[in-house]
């Protein structure tokens, strides 16, 4: 399933932009988008390709403890995490992936949530 995604949608150049896109709309966010405030946005762009890339199958993993580790400080919520979410969702139709392939993507995003909240996020 997953390597058949990474390669039915035309690998890390199709995922770059996918992510060019999201970002677009992160930034605009009035609920996620001061969060990158002073982010290495070109640095962030090639780390959540690589992400993006891995749900999709592609060559590159994530552990949890990796996740956890980079939102550590972050102190999101389940409120930012859900409108990441669903930005990310609504990018990824835009982008033409089939409504059953953005259900897996999500469901791939949804089961790394508490490595990417902290423990105490309300």
């Amino acid at each position: 399933m997953a390597d058949a995604l990474f390669d039915k949608y035309g690998g890390f150049k199709f995922v770059s932009r996918i992510v060019l896109s999201f970002y677009d709309k992160v930034l605009d966010s009035d609920q996620v988008g001061d969060h990158f405030d002073g982010i290495d946005m070109p640095r962030l762009i090639d780390h959540q390709t690589k992400f993006i890339a891995s749900l999709l199958g592609g060559p590159i993993s994530y552990s949890d403890e990796r996740l956890k580790r980079a939102h550590a400080s972050l102190n999101l919520t389940h409120d930012d995490f859900d409108e990441v979410r669903r930005l990310l969702s609504e990018t990824l139709a835009d982008h033409g992936i089939e409504p059953q392939d953005v259900e897996t993507v999500m469901a791939e995003i949804e089961a790394r949530r508490s490595s990417i909240l902290s423990d105490d996020a309300s």
